[in-house]
């Protein structure tokens, strides 16, 4: 009998700089808290009584200091992965996430401060689609290969 996999309810944000759309650079952070470069959109946890554009400008003030954002589509459903072996115990009781992903604009008067109350990130770029995956970690390029088709498919991306 096979285990039935719990997810934590996540929002992730796929953040276009304010140059868009006559640029279209994408923001991805390295991560503070792994010694390995491990880059990635900010992303974080649904809290109970929240729903997930309430979480997203949440997410984004509590991991870059900002929520100065303009939504401009989000991902029809949610993506679910599994956290790697080695993340498991510092997870539990989740097996993995659950993701609702948006797109946004961040504003022109925005400004992104990493030192935040706890820090998630160490540094950031914006980056041409392209060159994102030169970044990302391993585990996160389906899905954001996946969101990436999507929006550029609906007309945001080029």
């Amino acid at each position: 009998m096979s285990k039935v996999k719990k997810y934590r309810p996540n929002v992730a944000a796929v953040i276009l700089s304010p140059k868009y759309p006559l640029c279209c650079e994408i923001f991805v952070a390295n991560r503070s808290d792994f010694r390995d470069d491990v880059w990635q959109f900010p992303q974080g946890g649904i809290d109970e009584g929240e729903n997930p554009r309430q979480a997203l400008y949440r997410e984004l003030l509590e991991e870059i200091g900002t929520k100065d954002v303009e939504i401009l589509s989000e991902y029809p459903e949610w993506l679910s992965y599994d956290f790697p072996n080695k993340a498991t115990k510092k997870r539990y009781p989740y097996d993995g996430q659950t993701q609702k992903y948006f797109l946004v604009k961040l504003k022109s008067d925005a400004k992104i401060e990493l030192n935040t109350k706890i820090p998630e990130f160490k540094e950031y770029r914006f980056v041409a689609r392209d060159e994102l995956f030169d970044y990302v970690t391993h585990m996160k390029k389906p899905i954001y290969k996946k969101v990436l088709d999507f929006f550029q498919k609906e007309g945001f991306l080029s």
